[in-house]
């Protein structure tokens, strides 16, 4: 008889729950420190415990060079040298004087304040200045695109600025930039002219400069309540504007309560790596608590993280051998790559070694299914891949989109450390599901977190309900104190926040999930149209089809995208006229059928999606890459479209199966 741990289950003995983790049944988790409600309580804790340790620790840049490529391309090599570290007392001072210097500027309690930079030291700096003095930050990615970048600086009308000079001199155009001051975090020089009338730009140095005088550092210091505007973090809309999530104090603190218990014995023999977005909630949320608890946090970025990466030049050493992180947290596109990478070499081995890998392979993942390890394996094999990441990875976090079983047991295998699979929304802080380092199921993403508890609501339209069989399955709809406070000037939105009898505030994910047995969620639809592309991306799929119904050529389209995949694809009804017209001029002449299954006409519409996509601006990621030609019209007698002609997205997922299958590769 096979034995079920309950990991998690329903308060109320119903199916649809709410089911809460067994550790926590009673009461949901607020608080990791008793009193230290605040980000900047939790800051100041962590500096009288651990003050002169190391704290954040950037690579040294040594030389830039510029490497001309066999196409005749440059690309630019950089030559990094050791990490330089701050200790915890030292980031308290810079803090100290940063905050001091952005109020001499003008920056009052309670005002908004915006950060968009790259993920760096300066960054974390910033925002725990701003959290020390009650400076509600709001966080912009670089990613957004222009447009989302000014709609969100003038809804927030922050008057300061923190930014990057690179991302100041490419992505803020001048009529993006509002409010008075600019702050650029690096020890660049920089154009200051061409700006408009009034804006002052400063350096971060000469705003700490400002702070450190003794008539500034003077003035009292008015400090967040747990229940203050913490931050205000700008995701993707699904309306195509994005939208700013309130995140307050005492959200950030449950949630990071509910996230560190299941990273078992976090603390100051850890070292972090942080090359993620910081503007994401994952990264953010995984940075604050590695500094709770003293664990050093070394900055990194995509094209330097390996010896491989992009902008690391050949021989020199990338930020993972030198750092020798034993934590990292990895969206799936990022572990997908290392799979493929390794996997090509596997494939350049001599016919015994490949042989002995994959025999050594299948072994250590019999002996995981079993719940045991294979050192000898991990000594002979798996030494080397594992030291493409430093060789101390004891633990990954997943979080961002689904991460594929096969990638999720060759991390498991190759680089002999648990992945934890996470689920949860900037809407609830980050916090909702985390899998336990010991359960090495694929596909799931494990129990609700210790701070919140996870409800399951039948979405009939959908065919899901809590009566289903094996599994209840439902919308997922998570409630606890990490709930976040809705969209910022947005009331009209906040339709999928409510509270209960109890005054516990809820969030509904329009995903859907399915609870298996021992309480774990696995995520198996989605309700919106909005989808997770596997580097993190959203892509509206509404959005992509309104945009490019506007081309000629086309008379109906279904977008569609796989979170595992980094590409959108497209089911298309031509214009039969026009596309008659093209094909005749291209020689081909033939039945309405064939046109639409010729590769040449194919060709020929992605041609023209790409003309208007381009001029209506839609980001690269949105458009389609592939598309297939649909000879019969989508009425609603074929099923395919409702009476009112909106797409039926998972009756055209069916009808389209074996074209996705082939346009995805086959994966």
């Amino acid at each position: 008889m096979h034995y079920i741990v309950e990991k998690a289950k329903s308060t109320t003995g119903k199916a649809e729950g709410p089911y809460r983790c067994v550790e926590n049944f009673d009461n949901l988790a607020r608080e990791d420190f008793e009193g230290k409600d605040t980000l900047d309580k939790l800051f100041e804790h962590a500096v009288q415990r651990f003050g002169n340790t190391d704290c954040l620790g950037t690579r040294e840049l040594l030389n830039e060079e510029n490497e001309t490529q066999p196409s005749g391309k440059i690309f630019k090599k950089l030559i990094l040298g050791e990490y330089r570290w701050l200790s915890y007392d030292e980031v308290d001072q810079i803090i100290s004087h940063l905050g001091s210097g952005l109020a001499a500027l003008g920056q009052k309690p309670k005002s908004t304040i915006a950060i968009f930079c790259e993920t760096r030291a300066e960054w974390m700096i910033t925002a725990q200045a701003c959290f020390r003095r009650n400076f509600p930050l709001v966080t912009l990615y670089a990613t957004l695109g222009e447009e989302a970048v000014a709609y969100g600086l003038n809804e927030c009308g922050a008057t300061h600025l923190i930014t990057s000079t690179e991302l100041l001199e490419t992505k803020l155009k001048v009529g993006v930039i509002r409010g008075n001051h600019i702050i650029y975090v690096d020890n660049k020089s920089i154009r200051r002219t061409g700006y408009p009338e009034g804006i002052q730009i400063h350096s971060m140095q000469a705003v700490q400069e400002l702070g450190a005088k003794p008539d500034n550092l003077s003035i009292a210091v008015q400090r967040p309540q747990p229940t203050d505007l913490a931050v205000v973090m700008y995701t993707s809309g699904s309306t195509g504007q994005p939208k700013g999530v309130m995140i307050i104090h005492s959200n950030l603190i449950a949630g990071m309560t509910g996230q560190c218990e299941r990273i078992p014995g976090l603390g100051p023999k850890d070292t972090y790596i942080g090359y993620l977005p910081l503007a994401h909630v994952l990264e953010m949320t995984a940075e604050i608590s590695c500094m709770t608890y003293g664990c050093r946090i070394g900055y990194s970025s995509p094209q330097t993280l390996s010896d491989q990466s992009t902008k690391i030049k050949k021989g020199s050493k990338g930020d993972c051998s030198v750092l020798g992180p034993t934590l990292m947290a990895a969206v799936p596109e990022i572990m997908d790559r290392i799979y493929k990478n390794v996997m090509n070499k596997v494939q350049e081995m001599s016919y015994v070694q490949r042989t002995l890998f994959k025999l050594g392979y299948n072994y250590k993942l019999e002996q995981i299914k079993m719940g045991y390890d294979a050192p000898l394996c991990n000594l002979l094999l798996f030494k080397k891949v594992k030291a493409q990441l430093g060789g101390n990875i004891r633990m990954m976090l997943s979080g961002g989109a689904p991460l594929s079983s096969a990638t999720q047991r060759f991390m498991n295998i190759c680089f002999c450390c648990p992945v934890g699979q996470g689920y949860g929304l900037t809407e609830t802080c980050g916090a909702g599901t985390i899998t336990e380092v010991a359960d090495y199921s694929t596909g799931r993403v494990g129990a609700p977190l210790i701070c919140c508890e996870v409800k399951l609501r039948d979405w009939v339209e959908g065919g899901y309900t809590s009566q289903d069989q094996p599994h209840p399955r439902g919308e997922i709809m998570i409630g606890g104190p990490n709930v976040t406070m809705g969209y910022y000037k947005s009331e009209h939105l906040n339709n999928d926040f409510w509270v209960d009898e109890q005054g516990q505030r809820w969030f509904c994910t329009g995903d859907v999930g399915e609870i298996h047995p021992d309480g774990c969620l696995q995520i198996v639809d989605r309700k919106k149209d909005l989808v997770k592309l596997q580097a993190g991306e959203y892509v509206s799929l509404g959005k992509v089809e309104s945009a490019l119904k506007n081309c000629p050529l086309i008379e109906n389209i279904c977008a569609y995208a796989n979170s595992d995949q980094n590409y959108v694809i497209s089911f298309v009804v031509p214009n039969q006229k026009q596309l008659t017209i093209l094909a005749n001029k291209n020689g081909i002449s033939v039945a309405w059928e064939e046109i639409c299954n010729h590769p040449a006409m194919e060709k020929e519409v992605l041609k023209a999606i790409k003309e208007v996509a381009t001029s209506i601006k839609l980001q690269r990621f949105e458009i389609p890459v592939k598309v297939r030609l649909s000879p019969e019209p989508w009425t609603p007698e074929t099923g395919l479209v409702t009476d009112a002609f909106k797409l039926k997205r998972k009756e055209l997922k069916n009808h389209f199966q074996t074209d996705i299958e082939r346009m995805y590769g086959g994966k």
